[in-house]
């Protein structure tokens, strides 16, 4: 199992460029589900998430074509409506298929997903949903089994935020007889990316990047091409790298309209930011402020940055609260950051950081995508050597990480 290697105590300078959503990719890629001609994608990251959603959408029927960041798929002959568990058990996102599934073909089977392990994510809302459309649902033998012949415009209300659920209703929704309103809607920039992406396939969508989402039903949708947003928390992460240890770094093929509340924080913390229409650069002051963070739903702090806030706070001035409100359970790295020297208190969800003058190396284990990721930005600031064990969590989420940061002047290394 690939281990990452980082010798801290470098200032990250430099520019890089940043990777296409996985979060936006993963919905986009089911939506070519929704059509009998063929969808090409661009700027689609390499990443292990991305391969095992071609992987389950190619058993399912659908012919994939993959060269660098361009995939094409074509589900004309769509055979097999079936997500088994041996193909989702690590990746939450496979729920995605159940909607297209359902809206297309008239049935489904879909195994209840897995993923990260930060706390319970039922598909309840998303079963309610399709429920409310018209289709019969049974959870039998840890699988989701749907069908209808053909779903039905309703109004739809989550009883919380979900991102996938509405991403999932809103695609069932473009082949449903009628008028679909999705109520308490997420708002997060990759849904409106799924949103835009139906509307060049024909969909007829408004709302999107609202708390309602009104979808009126067609028969058919066509094929089309379209551009992959770039990676807001890829983004996010290589500007708390770049802030807590002094840097000074440009992004490029990203925006910071994606990301108001973070690029606040980081100027909250003494950072100096430039930004183009798709650039970013940051500069780090000697010491940064601790700045307190509660996360909660787009367009507020994005729970998916909390923990390399964390890393940031552990070695800033001062001291931050931040309250986590998404997860239950989603402080297991505080305890890894606590191995490199930080001064974390947890009580429920609410953790204490008090900075300390310096971090020291030693050897930690990822617990979950954005975990792993905290702990990079914490190595990268520790004197010494930091060992960083079962990183696939990275590699789920992050595009060629370790030459990335080699780019920015960091000594780091994946070793075997």
């Amino acid at each position: 199992m690939d281990k990452l290697l980082i010798e801290g105590g470098v200032a990250l300078k430099g520019e890089i460029s940043i990777s296409g959503a996985k979060n936006a990719a993963l919905p986009l890629l089911c939506a070519a589900l929704l059509t009998r001609e063929p969808v090409s994608f661009s700027n689609v990251p390499d990443l292990n998430d991305i391969a095992t959603m071609l992987k389950l959408l190619a058993q399912m029927g659908v012919r994939v074509g993959r060269a660098g960041d361009q995939v094409t798929l074509d589900a004309s002959a769509l055979t097999n409506p079936v997500a088994p568990y041996e193909m989702v058990k690590t990746m939450r996102a496979s729920i995605l298929v159940l909607g297209p599934l359902l809206a297309r073909c008239g049935e489904a089977r879909v195994s209840l997903p897995g993923g990260c392990a930060i706390g319970a994510r039922p598909v309840d809302q998303h079963i309610k949903g399709l429920h409310a459309m018209g289709a019969e649902i049974a959870v039998e033998q840890g699988y989701v089994h749907a069908k209808s012949l053909r779903l039905k415009g309703a109004r739809l209300f989550t009883d919380m935020v979900t991102v996938t659920g509405t991403e999932n209703l809103m695609m069932a929704a473009c082949l449903a007889d009628g008028e679909t309103v999705i109520e308490n809607a997420a708002r997060e920039p990759e849904v409106v990316d799924l949103a835009n992406c139906l509307v060049a396939m024909g969909a007829q969508i408004s709302g999107a990047g609202t708390d309602v989402i009104r979808i009126r039903g067609i028969e058919r949708l066509n094929g089309c091409e379209y551009r992959i947003m770039p990676d807001r928390i890829e983004t996010g992460t290589y500007l708390c790298a770049a802030a807590a240890t002094g840097g000074d770094i440009c992004l490029r093929g990203t925006s910071a309209a994606y990301l108001d509340a973070v690029i606040d924080k980081l100027m909250d913390a003494g950072c100096e930011i430039e930004t183009t229409r798709d650039s970013i650069r940051l500069k780090a002051p000697v010491r940064l402020n601790a700045v307190s963070i509660r996360t909660s739903p787009y367009p507020a702090f994005p729970t998916d940055m909390q923990a390399q806030f964390m890393a940031l706070n552990a070695v800033a001035e001062g001291a931050a609260v931040i309250r986590e409100t998404i997860f239950e359970n989603r402080f297991m790295h505080a305890v890894e950051l606590i191995r490199l020297g930080a001064d974390i208190r947890i009580d429920g969800n609410t953790a204490v950081v008090r900075g300390v003058a310096g971090l020291d190396g030693a050897t930690v284990m990822a617990t979950d995508l954005r975990a792993s990721a905290s702990l990079v930005v914490a190595g990268l600031v520790a004197k010494g050597e930091t060992l960083i064990e079962r990183i696939y969590h990275l590699d789920r989420g992050y595009e060629r990480l370790e030459q990335k940061l080699a780019a920015l002047g960091a000594k780091v290394r994946r070793v075997k």
